[in-house]
């Protein structure tokens, strides 16, 4: 005979088990979404507007989404406190003027809370968006700004570049899109090690092209995407950093669709040196 204590405590479990099915549900259904919005519409790496989707991309509706939305289950935090400092406030009217030597070679540092990445930049194929990441990284833009967005389903990337730490962010300007053509996007697949331009472009006006301006991402594994984004420069050390970072996973909000790393992820000083 099951007493009446014992048959709530079953029930109770019970309950239990359909609230964490409907959240695992919810969770894989936000992240087939997100596949759906970079690898078709890409505004997944839309920089400088805040992103919207239609429910009728994967089905079902927003209220039901947030009605089943899980609550946050995070990983601990692989990384260390950011450095004292505040985010870059700075804009400028226009892009700034060309001082790269483009037969020299470029690298970059970027210290962050979760390890140290480094990058080479390729001056000779993508001068501008060089020059100008030269510029924002000398005049301080990307120190203590969070690495916004993280993607590890479908596509593999993480996001930076934008002191906001929301995706809406810019430098008030914009850059020309440049190097859509390198050989090492054959197949529409951005390999493992390339860093690219983040822009607005929505895969079907051309006058939302050239629409670059600070943020930028780093491909921590082969990711099928449409030679949209400026390729400008490949990862030489740290992609360990980005494994660790990928490990811990991400958030997606219900609303915005973005999905932000569980590790805190900041940039505390970028710099860039010619050699």
């Amino acid at each position: 005979m099951v007493s009446k204590d014992q048959r709530r405590r079953q029930l109770a479990r019970e309950k239990y088990e359909r609230q964490q099915q409907r959240r695992s549900a919810a969770q894989r259904k936000a992240k087939r979404r997100n596949v759906i919005i970079a690898s078709v519409a890409a505004v997944a790496l839309a920089a400088g507007a805040v992103v919207y989707v239609s429910a009728g991309l994967a089905g079902g509706s927003d209220q039901e989404d947030r009605a089943a939305a899980p609550t946050p289950s995070k990983a601990p935090d692989p990384c260390e406190r950011p450095a004292k400092g505040s985010p870059s406030k700075k804009t400028w009217a226009k892009e700034p003027a060309m001082s790269l030597d483009t037969s020299a070679s470029y690298s970059a540092k970027l210290a962050t809370t979760c390890g140290t990445i480094g990058l080479k930049l390729d001056a000779g194929k993508a001068p501008h968006t060089v020059n100008s990441f030269a510029f924002l990284a000398g005049q301080g833009y990307f120190d203590h700004s969070k690495c916004h967005r993280l993607m590890d389903e479908g596509i593999f990337i993480l996001q930076c570049g934008d002191p906001k730490g929301t995706g809406t962010g810019t430098p008030g300007y914009t850059i020309p899109d440049e190097n859509l053509k390198d050989p090492r996007l054959k197949g529409g697949v951005y390999p493992a090690g390339t860093v690219a331009m983040a822009n607005r472009y929505d895969g079907a006006s051309e006058k939302t092209r050239d629409s670059g301006g600070s943020q930028f991402f780093l491909v921590y594994q082969d990711s099928k995407l449409p030679p949209n984004y400026t390729p400008f420069g490949t990862v030489t050390g740290g992609m360990d950093v980005l494994r660790k970072i990928a490990k811990a996973g991400s958030t997606t909000d219900p609303q915005t669709r973005n999905s932000a790393p569980n590790a805190t992820v900041v940039i505390d000083k970028a710099s860039v040196k010619k050699s």
